[in-house]
């Protein structure tokens, strides 16, 4: 299993985080790789919320299947799996006006050729500063909501 974390602060408050990380239209906004939202419970990530996605890693076309584990204003925590099986969290902090955000990413390969070549392709993009560039960019799409937002 592959882990890579990023840590950045938002000039936003932890509810505006949570809109850029949970609204599709937004995470569209900053996502490291271009997918296409196939099915979701709702209509954004919510706790409990089950989802499909699929997109193109390293030329190959791949899908995931989503569950949202938590998803409240201390944080994002989802799994997908696909040919690779991520786990990811987000947790948000509040501090002094600016809320900080806390990225952590773990990754494990489910096997087979396109597993491994999904493994290696993300490993490489998140190893070159994917999810730092990813966690600007969300913080950036935060500072951008209206500041009385309801998640």
């Amino acid at each position: 299993m592959w882990e890579w974390t990023a840590t950045t602060r938002a000039n936003a408050t932890p509810e505006q985080v949570l809109h850029a990380l949970t609204h599709p239209e937004e995470i569209r906004r900053w996502a490291p790789v271009d997918f296409d939202l196939d099915e979701l419970e709702g209509r954004r990530l919510a706790a409990g919320a089950r989802g499909r996605v699929t997109g193109k890693v390293a030329g190959v076309s791949v899908g995931f299947e989503v569950e949202v584990h938590a998803a409240d204003e201390a944080r994002l925590e989802l799994s997908a799996d696909g040919p690779v099986g991520f786990d990811v969290r987000y947790d948000l902090l509040d501090g002094d006006g600016a809320a900080e955000l806390r990225a952590r990413v773990s990754m494990r390969r489910n096997g087979g050729l396109t597993g491994r070549l999904v493994a290696n392709a993300t490993a490489a993009l998140l190893s070159a500063g994917a999810l730092d560039s990813a966690a600007g960019r969300i913080a950036r799409v935060a500072e951008s909501q209206p500041r009385a937002l309801a998640a």
